[in-house]
């Protein structure tokens, strides 16, 4: 097992990490993937004592993440960063015409995860954005998507953070069951989706097989 006692885990993202958390209670972990991971290491490891904080935010892209990071990360010093973000910089240019490009995306991506590595002695959990087709529509998006999740790749390698290839993860369960069974819109994940993303976390973490 990777996490060590007494450690902090921070959740960074959008809606797929917020899901509804209480913005006034620092406590709060959402009704998703973090309150999961919370649940399971709270239940099997009660005497590692570790803390989860979630500070995703619906709708953040990842310029909304560099704007609060020093609040939201550097100041919070944790020991454990995990990131996902990605989705809302391809979904903009589709319901708003308001892209973001490749190279704005991933050179905003490194400057966060330079500002981890100067400023905080944390290790990074990097989780590639995901995209199933539902509605079809979808299908389109992959054009934005695929280069942005390409260049998660690139920056996890560039970094040494550990990797979640949730795309992937997400396309070999839609064989088992349909679409709508692990995401509502292809985005957000329902509960099946969220347990799948817990649980591919805790096997990176080497805390599940």
């Amino acid at each position: 097992m990777l996490l060590k006692d007494n450690q902090t885990i921070l959740f960074q993202g959008d809606s797929i990490t917020d899901v509804g958390r209480d913005r006034d209670d620092k406590n709060s972990l959402g009704n998703g993937y973090p309150m999961l991971i919370d649940a399971f290491i709270s239940s099997m490891y009660p005497e590692k004592n570790i803390t989860c904080i979630n500070k995703g935010i619906s709708g953040n892209r990842v310029i909304d993440l560099k704007s609060r990071w020093e609040k939201d990360c550097i100041d919070l010093k944790p020991d454990w960063i995990s990131i996902l973000i990605g989705i809302n910089d391809c979904w903009r240019r589709y319901d708003s015409n308001d892209p973001t490009s490749v190279e704005e995306y991933k050179n905003t991506y490194r400057d966060i995860l330079n500002e981890i590595k100067e400023k905080t002695d944390a290790k990074i959990i990097m989780c590639e954005p995901f995209l199933l087709p539902t509605p079809e529509d979808r299908i389109q998006w992959r054009e934005d998507l695929d280069p942005k999740i390409h260049s998660v790749r690139e920056l996890s390698r560039e970094f040494n953070a550990i990797y979640i290839p949730l795309d992937g993860v997400f396309a070999k369960v839609s064989m088992k069951r349909p679409n709508k069974y692990w995401t509502k819109d292809g985005v957000h994940p329902t509960m099946a989706g969220h347990g799948l993303i817990a649980n591919e976390w805790l096997k990176a973490l080497e805390m599940t097989k």
